[in-house]
């Protein structure tokens, strides 16, 4: 006999990368609006993208998230499909054609290696036939510190942009700050990927050119990546001027003068992830904003590498650099890759699930995202604690 349906559920404790954890609330409310969207007899997934509820999703999580970040009026806030992997094509493509246009020549791209993410990124932009060098690459070191500015390569004539990955999911590394004009020309413009922990932290977005970020790791599910842009780097060369330069054109779909001007649906928007957004960021306004999240952050983050020091001769950190490991992805390994295996198949039988490590670095991965309770961190940090004990 199968079991009565229900929207209730026992709040999980899973620490999945992506696509990650959701609260409760969001997804109920998710749910509704997929059968019925505000008293309709269709839900949020089967109205036009162009209609009138369609862009008043657009709008409000536009809205929300220009509220939570205090997006500047001089940017522009938008949506694309292709994750963050889209995202490494549609920026170079459309920063190119940017450069094109204010230099009439064509430009370079400077990446800073530091994990997993900026190395496809940089893979990709090479891949596509721009010409891209990297200013800092710590594979060497397997990605265990993000060095001083100072002792990252120079930034060479012609460059469109500088590439950074704020928080690298896989290697468990975060920037804590970010390159000031005694590094970065003022017209070399820093473009984040910040998939993993947008809204996570307080952020100066005037100190960027842009920033990117796929909903489904810290803030909804996959479907949507969000783009705030400076709206200076939306002037952009001509086909005609781009094919005379021998510059690449970019899909008509990931245009971002394009997409603005359309409002996110230049092409059909998957309606039912922004509505997710727009509630995840609605829930994120009404508790307080990012600077309350931001310390709820830091906590866990505290409790958890806490308890992985105090049991230092036991777990191993490959972020040996305190300052520069991750408040959303703590990556760590027991003195075995069997103890690894018998960490994650015990957390998993107490209901701590989704702590197997990336499947390039093994290990164990705890993703503490925004909708990851303190509660659930505690009982990580507890069972941490005597896994070690009762296995060392």
């Amino acid at each position: 006999m199968t079991p009565a349906r229900t929207l209730d559920r026992e709040e999980p404790s899973y620490f999945g990368a992506g696509p990650a954890l959701l609260p409760t609330d969001v997804l109920q409310q998710a749910a509704y609006d997929l059968l019925s969207y505000e008293g309709d007899a269709i839900g949020i997934g089967e109205i036009s993208h162009r209609s009138k509820p369609a862009t008043a999703v657009i709008d409000e999580t536009k809205k929300n998230l220009k509220t939570l970040l205090n997006v500047p009026d001089n940017y522009e806030i938008f949506f694309l499909q292709g994750g963050g992997t889209g995202g490494f094509s549609a920026i170079v493509y459309n920063m190119m054609a940017h450069y094109a246009k204010k230099t009439g020549k064509k430009g370079k791209a400077a990446y800073a290696v530091t994990g997993a993410w900026s190395a496809k990124a940089f893979e990709e932009a090479q891949r596509l036939g721009f010409d891209a060098y990297a200013v800092a690459n710590t594979k060497k070191d397997n990605y265990g510190d993000i060095p001083p500015y100072s002792e990252w390569g120079p930034i060479q004539e012609d460059t469109a942009y500088l590439w950074v990955c704020d928080n690298e999911t896989v290697n468990g590394n975060e920037f804590s700050d970010i390159p000031g004009p005694e590094y970065l020309p003022q017209d070399v413009p820093l473009i984040a990927d910040t998939s993993s922990n947008i809204l996570s932290k307080r952020v100066d977005v005037s100190k960027y050119g842009a920033i990117m970020a796929g909903a489904q790791k810290n803030i909804g599910i996959a479907g949507l990546t969000i783009y705030i842009v400076r709206k200076d780097l939306l002037d952009q060369a001509s086909d005609a001027e781009l094919r005379k330069l021998d510059v690449a054109l970019s899909p008509i779909a990931w245009s971002f003068p394009l997409v603005i001007k359309n409002n996110s649906a230049y092409n059909t928007i998957p309606l039912f992830t922004c509505e997710i957004l727009k509630l995840v960021t609605r829930k994120l306004i009404a508790e307080g904003g990012i600077e309350e999240i931001e310390k709820i952050n830091e906590r866990k983050a505290k409790i958890l590498y806490g308890a992985l020091e105090s049991q230092a001769s036991f777990y191993k950190l490959p972020v040996f650099n305190q300052n520069a490991r991750s408040r959303m992805n703590v990556v760590f390994k027991t003195p075995s890759e069997e103890l690894d295996a018998q960490f994650v198949k015990e957390a998993d039988a107490k209901g701590l699930k989704g702590l197997k490590g990336h499947r390039s670095v093994g290990g164990i991965r705890a993703s503490i995202y925004n909708a990851v309770s303190l509660q659930s961190v505690e009982q990580l940090a507890d069972f941490v604690v005597a896994f070690a004990k009762a296995n060392s």
